[in-house]
């Protein structure tokens, strides 16, 4: 196995930690976790493009410890009252949705393009930098009211990059069945 994918694997078991430190009241530690989680992101595909060492198999487990992250994320946040249960509810909802229409289109042969959107993308660095902004205020036993300004245009990019992708499929797959 090569580095980034290792790295990729690394990110995906650190999510039962950083859940347990969340779960434990652990906010400035589950903080560290969640770094040392978003730096191996950054590693793994910058090595990976550097290195030529992209794999069919790191271009799935990427994209899906990245939604296995924020999910366990954002639900985890929605069970200790960090986040309101509407969010947590989209982000999870988004990425299942992301998640079931790329195996129906596995499982069914349908060629879909399932490569990342820069709307995708900017949902997955303003996910995380708002679970780091809310473990940070957290930690510090900050107001976590003024994080609100963020939630929501956080939220808005979630619900457009998801719609987004719902779209590109159901054009793809009406394009593939003509």
């Amino acid at each position: 196995m090569n580095l980034p994918n290792s790295l990729t694997i690394l990110r995906i078991l650190l999510i039962p930690v950083f859940i347990g430190l969340l779960l434990h009241e652990q906010h400035d530690y589950a903080l560290g976790v969640i770094i040392l989680a978003g730096i191996t992101d950054a590693l793994d595909g910058t090595i990976a493009r550097m290195a030529n060492q992209r794999t069919k198999l790191g271009a799935y487990l990427d994209p899906l410890a990245d939604k296995l992250l924020l999910t366990a994320s954002f639900a985890t946040l929605a069970m200790i009252h960090l986040v309101p249960l509407w969010v947590a509810i989209l982000v999870v909802s988004r990425d299942l949705i992301l998640l079931v229409g790329t195996l129906l289109a596995k499982l069914t042969d349908l060629r879909l393009d399932i490569t990342p959107t820069v709307w995708g993308k900017a949902t997955t660095v303003l996910q995380l930098a708002y679970v780091i902004l809310l473990l940070l205020f957290s930690a510090s036993q900050s107001d976590l009211r003024s994080l609100e300004l963020f939630l929501y245009p956080m939220a808005g990019l979630t619900l457009f990059s998801g719609l987004q992708y719902l779209y590109r499929g159901v054009t793809q797959t009406s394009l593939s069945e003509s």
